[in-house]
């Protein structure tokens, strides 16, 4: 089972299709995150991120439902260990 986050593209730092790679906003936080899966992601697109490697480009919506559900899970893990 894979756990990929959505992220946005902030920014494209490689474009040479091995070594493609770009910076990804996370929340408040930015990562380098290895783009050469989706050689048709720009930026401003979405793509789910896995452990450094984005999958797949997902729109806005599809973005935005996926964190709403990250954001669920959180706090129902925390609600749980609270004693």
């Amino acid at each position: 089972m894979c756990l990929a986050i959505p992220g946005q593209i902030v920014e494209i730092t490689e474009d040479e299709p091995v070594r493609r790679s770009g910076r990804v906003r996370f929340g408040g936080a930015i990562r380098e995150v290895h783009l050469g899966y989706v050689p048709e992601a720009r930026v401003g697109d979405y793509v789910n991120v896995h452990a450094g490697f984005a999958l797949a480009v997902i729109d806005a919506k599809e973005a935005r439902e996926s964190l709403r559900l990250w954001n669920q899970i959180a706090e129902k893990e925390s609600e749980r260990r609270s004693p």
